[in-house]
């Protein structure tokens, strides 16, 4: 039979330290005005953009961090 060996908590790995991040109002203004455009294509007529409003919104889910928001 073959020993178990259990490790109670995981080892502490050093990897680079992060370094805080800033918000940077070019982010946050990118990201209203791709929501604006999604809001005016989707009141414009929603059937016949609706490619182009999921290609904007894989881009704000892609492209920008997630803690920059564009509702704040």
């Amino acid at each position: 039979m073959a020993k178990v060996f259990t490790i109670p908590l995981p080892p502490k790995v050093q990897g680079p330290k992060r370094r805080e991040r800033n918000p940077d109002a070019r982010y946050v203004e990118g990201q209203k005005l791709l929501v604006q455009a999604m809001r005016y294509l989707t009141k414009a007529d929603p059937q016949s953009n609706r490619a182009a409003v999921e290609l904007l919104s894989e881009h704000v889910r892609t492209r920008f961090r997630m803690t920059d928001s564009p509702l704040a």
